[in-house]
């Protein structure tokens, strides 16, 4: 994750305070940080002339999308709910979705809420395109450009050997007829997680070489995410000099959808020491907050979220495995050295903690979803969610209603 930005630099210490006041564990969203981090997604749309979408399967958190309605051109859906969400809660703007497969039963419904649909395979552009095409939407394919630019990450990594995720050169020589090429309007790829723009070069170089002389025909071109655009090491010159490049020489519109790089740092996790354990000559905290339940990218990525007052080793006088208070053994979300012993009582903030949490989260083992909280330009904290008990069960069986009462 994001080691460059001083993730808590907008922290003074009369807003830690109140941040350690709040009920734990709970999601804090720092509206300044989306704000700061649209504007930077603006200025490259204004740079170049591409659009930029919200990619939702990071950051669906809606309270937040009048905000950002205003910097980008509008939403990536991966289905028909986050595709209905875009279109109720960002109206007027784009709506693209894309799916490894379609549901039958679903698509007729999808068709009133999305603009633009990306097929995965040339079997669903033949089973669903033309009746996409007669709604008037724009028609799409994901293709593959077999380029990986990234390593220890498989399970995030779409070019991986194997991927089930978009159409091979040799599978559109295969299976691409002139009439499935003529339902298209665009193409799609998406390759990359967390890169910069180099990683984003040498892919548009593979997709080049591999699919050039079908860009012509096209109309629109998606980058997919993965861009880490509003880090602080990230280098917009070259992007900004690529999508230029690509426009330029196919004519054609360029698409971007992060989901990380419009909430990058705009997010936190508060948590309770409840108990501190030892053995083996390790110490472990456990917190009120579960890595497997709260915060799974954590265990999947996995990656070592900043936690606010940890210091480096050379600093240390004592170090903590941080974990969770479930069953699972590997309910463990890193090692962390402190100046100091923790307090049990005592409440920690991690940072980072607005993308792949909130939209992520689970009850396993009965666990409590953390609510979320707002904290304002100028401070204030406001309440978006109430979860109780009535969530838990809800989800379990057919009796839901009721437990809303409990």
């Amino acid at each position: 994750m994001e080691k460059n930005t001083p993730v808590f630099a907008a922290l003074d210490q009369e807003r830690m305070q109140s941040l350690r006041a709040l009920p734990t564990p709970c999601y804090i969203i720092d509206e300044k940080k989306l704000e700061e981090n649209g504007q930077i997604l603006k200025e490259v749309m204004e740079h170049t002339g591409c659009k930029i979408l919200l990619a939702q399967k990071a950051f669906s958190n809606y309270d937040f999308y009048p905000l950002l309605s205003g910097y980008l051109s509008g939403t990536e859906a991966s289905g028909l709910y986050e595709a209905r969400l875009g279109k109720e809660e960002m109206p007027e703007r784009e709506v693209h979705v894309f799916c490894a497969a379609y549901k039958e039963n679903e698509f007729d419904e999808l068709l009133k809420y999305a603009d633009h649909i990306v097929f995965n395979s040339p079997r669903q552009l033949k089973k669903f395109g033309e009746k996409a095409k007669r709604k008037g939407k724009s028609i799409g394919l994901r293709i593959n450009p077999l380029c990986s630019t990234q390593e220890g990450h498989a399970i995030y990594d779409p070019c991986a050997p194997g991927s089930r995720l978009g159409t091979t050169r040799e599978s559109w020589d295969r299976e691409m007829t002139d009439e499935l090429i003529d339902l298209l309007d665009g193409l799609h790829f998406h390759t990359l997680c967390e890169q910069n723009a180099d990683a984003l070069e040498i892919t548009v170089k593979a997709v080049e070489e591999q699919f050039g002389d079908v860009l012509p025909q096209m109309k629109w071109l998606n980058m997919g995410g993965g861009h880490h655009i509003t880090r602080t090491d990230y280098d917009r010159e070259l992007l900004e000099q690529i999508l230029r490049s690509v426009q330029e020489k196919w004519r054609l519109q360029v698409y971007l959808e992060p989901g990380e790089a419009v909430a990058l740092n705009a997010g936190y996790v508060a948590a309770r020491v409840l108990d501190v354990v030892e053995n083996s000559g390790i110490r472990t905290a456990i917190l009120d907050v579960s890595a497997a339940c709260h915060m799974p990218d954590v265990i999947e990525m996995p990656y070592l979220p900043p936690l606010y007052e940890s210091c480096g080793e050379e600093q240390a006088c004592v170090s903590y495995r941080l974990a969770g208070p479930t069953c699972l053994s590997g309910d463990v979300i890193g090692e962390y050295s402190f100046c100091r012993e923790l307090r049990e009582g005592e409440v920690l903030l991690f940072g980072d903690m607005a993308i792949y949490t909130t939209c992520k989260n689970n009850t396993f083992n009965g666990m409590p979803l953390p609510d979320i909280w707002k904290l304002g330009r100028e401070g204030e904290l406001v309440p978006l969610t109430e979860f109780g008990y009535g969530e838990f069960k809800r989800r379990l069986g057919k009796r839901w209603k009721s437990a809303r009462a409990i």
